[in-house]
């Protein structure tokens, strides 16, 4: 049985399309600019030879790298308001999980960058009587983010198709907007193609921006 085809119900309700779009860019951009400062945060105390300092952020970062995102946002929106006695909205609860995943793995790139300049540099700056804040900013890290750069874009470009996973915490974005015109039309190929096609659209000129990035310093 041949199916027949019928993209025309995309079309249908182009302000929830936008709704979702705009949805999807919002967390995309914040939690992912939370998630960095976090990741420089703990990224710097991972480099600690404190274990009271390490110890904590190391379970965090780990742990957050090792299990699914998708468990961390329900997590956040069914079971911590049973832990703390506080209703959480389902906006708070997705980019919660959303910021403390960006952070983890972002911990991790920017531990790498820092380690991978060489000990002349640390050395030569001690040398100099910098203290450690100044070091770090005048010497290290201006170093280190040229080689965080190509890593710190392919994470967002995780962290924006990450942003799908909103819906199961019915957060008004792109998926979930697709979703419930399927239950609406009951077009689930469709729409979903046209989601992926859409996704695609938006994230491979930075997959693109990343590979270009990753070559360059390559160079």
């Amino acid at each position: 049985m041949e199916y027949g085809w019928d993209f025309s119900v995309v079309l249908l309700r182009p302000g929830n399309w936008l709704r979702g779009f705009l949805v999807t860019m919002i967390y995309a951009i914040a939690t992912t600019g939370a998630g960095l400062l976090l990741g420089l945060v703990c990224g710097i105390l991972l480099l600690s030879r404190h274990a009271l300092l390490v110890s904590p952020v190391h379970l965090y970062v780990e742990f957050f790298r090792s299990t699914p995102l998708l468990i961390q946002i329900v997590w956040f929106y069914y079971a911590l308001p049973v832990v703390i006695g506080l209703t959480i909205p389902a906006w708070l609860a997705a980019g919660l999980g959303l910021t403390l995943y960006m952070g983890a793995f972002s911990a991790e790139i920017f531990r790498a960058g820092i380690i991978s300049i060489e000990k002349g540099q640390w050395q030569a700056a001690r040398a100099l009587g910098m203290m450690p804040v100044q070091l770090m900013r005048r010497v290290i890290l201006p170093q280190a983010v040229r080689r965080m750069v190509p890593p710190f874009v392919n994470q967002s470009v995780l962290q924006l198709k990450n942003t799908s996973l909103l819906s199961v915490v019915a957060v008004p974005d792109l998926m979930y907007t697709g979703t419930l015109l399927v239950s609406e039309t009951f077009r689930p190929l469709e729409i979903y193609t046209s989601l992926a096609i859409f996704y695609f659209i938006i994230l491979y000129p930075l997959q693109r921006l990343a590979k270009s990035l990753e070559q360059r310093d390559d160079v």
